[in-house]
């Protein structure tokens, strides 16, 4: 009989405005598809927001963001000159001279209401590319609308849960977790519960956490199961006796 693979779950604290979050997704996602003959990776992404303080209804141009948040025009060019090139080489396609800087409140509601419905990694990878590559304003309700459409969600249902206040809430819930958890930056990756690991890794680093906590499931399956007590001749196990 075949062993089953070992259980990692994995949180992953980011926010969908943050450049080193996608190209971390994607190098993340090629060491999952390393080990996956090997552990049976869950993830669960986690809300964390860059800027709280972003307006929800007048969303400004990125660069506008970066030159405010680092000290001007040639310090932000700078910035973006980078992570475009680094997206580049993980074929991640960056227009940061369209994207729109608003507030992912209502992103975060979103993908926490995806969680139960399998499919909160293709919209997170939806917004990631509607920020980053389509320079839409991803904390515009319509445009949350058509991305939760675009990956099989029902957009009437979308449309209703984003204006009510459902959700809020709980993602405010997890945001005051990430802050108690001691997490500043994103993304960050926690590994089934105990390990965090800060920053875009590259894949082979994130697929030796995956194999080292792969294995260490592993050892505890095996020992749990050896110290199992085996059924007596006279047939007494688990705390009873046949007669």
């Amino acid at each position: 009989m075949a062993t089953a693979r070992p259980v990692v779950t994995v949180d992953v604290w980011s926010d969908v405005v943050c450049p080193w979050c996608y190209i971390g997704k994607r190098r993340f996602e090629r060491a999952v598809a390393e080990v996956a003959d090997e552990v049976d990776v869950r993830v669960v992404y986690r809300p964390f927001q860059l800027d709280p303080t972003a307006s929800a209804t007048k969303p400004m141009a990125a660069r506008e963001a970066y030159a405010r948040k680092f000290g001007g025009d040639e310090q932000a060019d700078k910035i973006i000159a980078k992570v475009t090139a680094v997206a580049a080489e993980d074929d991640i396609e960056f227009r940061m001279d369209r994207a729109v800087r608003a507030n992912t409140l209502d992103a975060h509601r979103l993908l926490w209401l995806a969680t139960a419905t399998g499919r909160q990694e293709a919209l997170k990878q939806r917004l990631l590319e509607a920020y980053f590559t389509d320079g839409l304003d991803v904390g515009d309700h319509e445009v949350l609308a058509d991305c939760a459409a675009d990956v099989g969600l029902d957009r009437d249902g979308v449309a209703r849960f984003l204006d009510s206040d459902d959700g809020v809430l709980e993602v405010r819930a997890e945001l005051e977790e990430a802050r108690e958890l001691g997490i500043t930056a994103v993304p960050t990756y926690v590994f089934g519960g105990t390990w965090a690991v800060p920053g875009a890794q590259d894949s082979d680093t994130f697929a030796l956490v995956l194999r080292r906590l792969g294995a260490k499931r592993a050892a505890a399956a095996d020992a749990a199961s050896a110290a199992e007590p085996a059924a007596s001749a006279d047939g007494c196990d688990d705390g009873s006796c046949a007669v």
